[in-house]
């Protein structure tokens, strides 16, 4: 589909300044939002918001259909009756610069169980009325979700293949003594959910007030340990035991000896067309009522995809398997329509993923942070751009670009300014007005870059496990006169209608072979 000539910023929810640990869907999202507005940002780019996983990644969730209910404002919560106020006194101290994901979920998690009890004792008729017509409308995906989330929670935390075999392999009469057994607390993870879209919704309307559309991100593979895999192990290659027998990664390259191993399980995508793609299709119907347009990452393996044995320690020992390709856009347009989708193409690319993302019309990303390591006819160079593309920056699993930048080899910081025709003495907000200025219709930048901030603050390091996804700002980092430098960009490229007023309300408030699919 078309695309409106747009430029925005990347920030994930969990960044947000708010005084519970974790960025929230309360005054600051909004805050934040209105801030957007007024500097003539008219995207904002977002993560997975599903409820994170292994190394707290928003990219390891235990739904593709689920919210995080670490995102739930509890300042709100007391504002719509639906917590006590005294629940939020002696708050432990939390830092402001960093999300301290080990003390923020106990905590977070303990105070969420107190507002589920207050709202069984106190809620209004109303209320109860509106959580029972979303967990009515929800049902298809929530029952299996709250069912594998309690007993997840029973079971310490354990991936479900080390639950009971009777449960583990989803027998009918486990699922019924389980669900009797744990009454309180399925009960809890749909109140849980109805909360968390309860306040994105409220969210999504502030952004939409704001002239501002979401662009959303849908990870093509799901997490094994999650509520998708255990309630659908048909759709998935998985043993008699529910082990995988294959799972995703990538083969070895310049930056990987052994390629990267991801663990995730692969989709038995024969079995998926037998239904018209009906999971997928909802997956991608769910994304689509909480944002505006979707980022799918690693759009090649709908072309072909890493297969790898799972009994192999690393990626080495795999193969290209052919993926569900053309028929499955077929189908997702047939149910959905057009789709606002943007195809995480980075990497090794080849023809036939080139094919797929533009017979359907699909932008793909360029990152400028990869521009500069050859010569002029590098493809992520802004001279060489499609119209069709998204560009950035970098992303959140990039350095920022001054951290990039200080690292570059002399060859390539030079490349930089001669291509810039600049000193370097400002090279990101040079690189940022490149991206601005470039035919792409879509041009987005980390908040990270717009402050110019250093590698210390980048928000992902592919390939580490442990303190990922922590950083946050303030809002005494937003100076004063930042909204409007960031206004003239926008207007000065044309991302922005030259006749949308300026919304001040921020500033009030604050003062390689393939083989075929099995």
């Amino acid at each position: 589909m078309a695309f409106t000539r747009s430029g925005g910023i990347l920030l994930h929810p969990t960044s947000l300044p708010g005084p519970h640990g974790i960025g929230d869907l309360g005054t600051s999202a909004r805050r934040w939002l209105d801030f957007l507005a007024e500097a003539g940002q008219t995207i904002w780019q977002i993560l997975p918001l599903g409820p994170t996983g292994y190394g707290d990644s928003p990219y390891q969730s235990f739904s593709a259909f689920a919210g995080n209910p670490y995102l739930i404002s509890l300042s709100a919560l007391v504002e719509e009756g639906l917590l006590p106020p005294e629940a939020l006194g002696g708050l432990p101290v939390f830092p402001d610069d960093r999300v301290d994901f080990g003390s923020v979920i106990p905590f977070k998690l303990a105070v969420l169980e107190r507002s589920y009890q207050y709202f069984e004792q106190r809620a209004s008729r109303e209320q109860h009325a509106r959580f029972a017509d979303f967990c009515e409308a929800q049902a298809s995906w929530l029952e299996d979700f709250a069912l594998f989330m309690a007993c997840k929670e029973a079971h310490d935390g354990r991936p479900w293949n080390e639950w009971e075999p009777e449960i583990r392999a989803r027998r009918p009469e486990a699922l019924a003594s389980w669900r009797e057994r744990l009454q309180h607390d399925i009960a809890k993870q749909r109140y849980w959910q109805w909360l968390f879209f309860e306040q994105w919704g409220a969210v999504k309307r502030h952004a939409e007030a704001c002239g501002i559309k979401i662009i959303g991100d849908i990870p093509i593979f799901v997490a094994y340990d999650s509520a998708d895999t255990w309630a659908n192990p048909e759709l998935f290659y998985l043993d008699a035991e529910g082990n995988p027998t294959v799972i995703a990664g990538v083969p070895p390259d310049y930056f990987s000896a052994t390629g990267q191993r991801w663990g995730n399980p692969i989709y038995r995508w024969k079995v998926m067309a037998e239904t018209g793609y009906a999971w997928w299709i909802a997956r991608i119907r769910a994304v689509l009522a909480q944002v505006d347009i979707v980022r799918i990452d690693h759009f090649r393996g709908f072309e072909a995809y890493w297969e790898i044995p799972a009994s192999e320690p690393t990626a080495v020992k795999g193969r290209w398997v052919r993926g569900p390709g053309q028929g499955f856009f077929d189908a997702v347009k047939q149910a959905l329509g057009e789709l606002p989708i943007i195809a995480e193409d980075l990497g090794v690319i080849t023809p036939g993923v080139e094919a797929l993302r533009d017979d359907n019309g699909l932008p793909g990303m360029k990152v400028l942070q990869f521009a500069f390591a050859a010569d002029a006819a590098d493809p992520y160079l802004p001279h060489n751009y499609p119209k069709t593309c998204a560009v950035y920056t970098g992303t959140h699993d990039n350095d920022t670009t001054l951290g990039w930048y200080e690292k570059a080899p002399a060859s390539e910081q030079d490349f930089v300014r001669r291509y810039l025709a600049r000193d370097g003495s400002d090279i990101v907000w040079d690189m940022m007005r490149l991206a601005f200025a470039s035919v792409a219709e879509i041009a987005v930048v980390p908040l990270q870059d717009v402050l110019r901030l250093g590698s210390e603050h980048r928000m992902n390091t592919p390939g580490t496990a442990s303190g990922n996804w922590q950083w946050r700002f303030k809002w005494l980092h937003l100076e004063y006169w930042l909204a409007p430098v960031l206004r003239e960009m926008a207007e000065t490229y044309g991302r922005i209608p030259l006749d949308k007023p300026v919304d001040t309300a921020y500033r009030q408030s604050a003062t390689n072979t393939v083989v075929e699919d099995e």
